[in-house]
């Protein structure tokens, strides 16, 4: 099934899983106004499907996402800076929706990405909970190279997954490194050749959709809110997510597997 919108971001649910894929590869899936859009419904979409336990974000073709259209930039530039400056406040406001809707989604979602991963597209990626790079890919944040600030959280991501240093040097210098830096920076989880990526994103996919939903809400919600609380406050909301996590029937369906020494087998609603 794909998205109402248009057809720059294809949708498909299968086994639980949220399929969106990135769908200009003649454009490297630059990003362009539909695309803000298509990701925008298609992540909303997502999140308020009761079937989709997990979603999986891919790129048509052998790129992730080369950045923004630059093509349509430079066409800004025939307005006067008193109509392009709001008009890139709201277009980026827009952008910045689908970051939101896939850090708080209560669902894991997971990247996969190939050949370029630039600007928005390492935004987009690093939004994700999880990323699997194929040995192709490259990465290179760029936006200084053509006089621009980040965007889609990557000021925010980068020091919180990489270090203050090595953020700044990623986002001064907008030099292009490879899948195995990404790697050990910790940008990616694993590094797998081409012809791999999307059947092992599609069994980390399938396991987490087959996890307990409940419970893995919880744990990406305490995780990525753990950055802003004290320690008192972290224990405290541990506390309530455990708690909350005993009573969920997943909690008497994973004790049973443990002690039967058998997989569990996880409510899916």
């Amino acid at each position: 099934m794909q998205n109402d919108a248009n057809e720059t971001v294809l949708y498909e649910v299968r086994d639980h899983v949220a399929y969106l894929t990135l769908n200009r590869p003649k454009s490297l899936n630059a990003l362009n106004l539909d695309m803000i859009e298509a990701l925008r419904v298609t992540s909303a979409r997502a999140e308020a499907d009761p079937e989709v336990r997990a979603v999986l974000i891919t790129g048509a073709g052998e790129h992730f996402m080369a950045g923004g259209d630059l093509k349509w930039f430079r066409e800004q530039l025939a307005l006067p800076p008193q109509a392009r400056q709001p008009l890139f406040e709201r277009t980026i406001g827009d952008v910045h929706q689908t970051v939101l809707q896939l850090r708080r989604a209560g669902k894991p979602v997971v990247a996969a990405v190939r050949g370029a991963v630039a600007g928005f597209g390492l935004s987009l990626m690093l939004a994700a909970d999880l990323a699997l790079a194929a040995d192709d890919a490259y990465f290179t944040l760029a936006y200084c190279n053509i006089a621009l600030s980040p965007d889609g959280g990557a000021t925010w991501s980068l020091p919180r997954t990489v270090g203050m240093k090595r953020a700044m040097e990623i986002a001064l210098l907008g030099d292009r490194f490879d899948a195995r830096q990404a790697l050990e920076w910790g940008m990616v989880n694993r590094v797998v050749a081409v012809a791999e990526l999307l059947p092992q994103a599609e069994a980390l996919a399938a396991r987490l959709a087959a996890g307990p939903a409940e419970a893995l809400a919880h744990t990406k919600r305490l995780i990525n809110t753990s950055f802003n609380a004290t320690l008192a406050e972290q224990l405290h909301s541990e506390q309530r997510s455990f708690a909350a996590s005993g009573v969920n029937p997943d909690f008497a369906e994973g004790l049973a597997a443990f002690f039967e020494k058998r997989p569990a087998r996880f409510a899916v609603d």
